[in-house]
């Protein structure tokens, strides 16, 4: 375990690798797992975590944008890797790179193909993404002609996968729905391989998906936010574990009389003599400004320290009048206690947010728990 003298985020391996073992136990062991990695692997160090993911058997990787994928290339990571949202303009990267793109729109697929067929391509990967219900990116039923005569009349391209992305898979309400996009996903897949004639990979689950659809998890899965300590489920939270913990020190301590008032805009006044504690971490950190005012809390020695005045741009300051400690002792943002997931519960919005906001100027530690 690391001791903070300075803000950092450590990323436990350990924590990850009990993670994974504990999501690929609920798929068939022939089941080949993508890990998704982007947005710096959840907030904390893609190229760490995807390390660690190709030892543990990882088959693919999965990242929102090329140059994510290519930050992989430079880690040495030679692992195959989905580019879930390619734009024309990044076609040469993604190629020159070994990447593979995922093609949503007869635009899309039209302009890759005429750009492999322009590079002299042969056969390269790409995964085609169908529209069940997100409606976000994606093809239709309706293009599946069109998707097929076009694939067909090209030696430039190969579908790789097809895959889908379920919209509520954490929701139990939205049983029904989930299972219409498990269905339509069938009969589009099926028709796509009768029409092209061989049977390329399929995936539509998600870490939810993976929870509770292993019905459907074909030939292979997407797991993002599960690897990183994520459930969606406060009964599945309890077999993950947080990956990482954004961990910071005392700079100083005060003595604030009644009356006196702590931070911007005097936002704190003290009703009696109070012990605050001012941290090096701040919103331009991660750390939103609505946590201030005693909304948010970190733990000193494990106990809870509530954020008082506004969350400055670098600093926070905390309650700890009742707290024994001193400058240079360690605080824990978030990780196990307080966790991203209660956090993120007291501002109405999902550990996602907190733990990709992160800053990039948070100082990242690996280590194995």
């Amino acid at each position: 375990m690391h001791k903070a003298t300075e803000t950092v985020l450590e990323i436990d391996l350990n924590a990850l690798a009990q993670n994974y073992r504990y999501l690929t136990s609920k798929i068939e062991k022939s089941t080949r797992v993508m890990g998704v990695v982007k947005a710096f692997g959840y907030g904390s160090d893609s190229a760490a975590i995807a390390k660690e993911l190709v030892a543990l058997g990882v088959s693919y990787f999965a990242v929102a944008y090329p140059n994510e994928g290519v930050a992989l290339r430079k880690a040495d990571i030679e692992t195959p890797c989905l580019v879930l949202h390619p734009l024309p303009a990044t076609f040469k990267q993604i190629v020159d790179h070994c990447l593979e793109p995922a093609i949503y729109s007869r635009a899309m697929l039209t302009a890759f193909i005429a750009f492999a067929e322009k590079e002299g391509l042969s056969k390269y990967p790409v995964h085609l993404k169908f529209n069940t219900g997100l409606n976000r990116l994606g093809f239709l039923a309706d293009d599946l002609d069109f998707i097929s005569e076009k694939v067909s009349n090209t030696k430039s391209v190969k579908i790789k996968s097809m895959f889908s992305h379920l919209a509520a898979s954490e929701d139990a309400s939205e049983k029904v729905f989930t299972e219409s996009q498990i269905a339509q996903f069938e009969k589009i897949s099926e028709k796509i391989i009768d029409n092209i004639g061989y049977k390329p990979l399929r995936h539509m689950l998600n870490t939810s998906g993976v929870l509770n659809y292993p019905e459907a998890q074909y030939d292979m899965v997407r797991t993002g936010i599960g690897l990183y300590g994520f459930g969606n489920d406060p009964e599945e939270n309890k077999h993950l574990k947080p990956v990482a913990t954004l961990k910071t020190v005392i700079s100083q301590i005060h003595t604030v009389n009644e009356g006196e008032t702590v931070g911007y805009n005097r936002a704190f006044k003290a009703t009696k003599t109070t012990q605050t504690a001012t941290l090096p971490v701040g919103h331009a950190d991660g750390i939103k400004r609505i946590f201030g005012n005693k909304r948010g809390w970190v733990t000193v020695h494990g106990k809870k320290a509530p954020i008082i005045g506004n969350v400055c741009m670098d600093m926070i300051m905390i309650d700890v009048t009742d707290i024994d400690c001193e400058e240079g002792d360690e605080v824990i943002v978030f990780g196990e206690n307080p966790s991203a997931d209660e956090l993120s519960q007291v501002i109405a919005t999902i550990p996602y947010e907190l733990i990709t906001g992160v800053s990039q100027r948070v100082k990242r530690v690996v280590c194995r728990k």
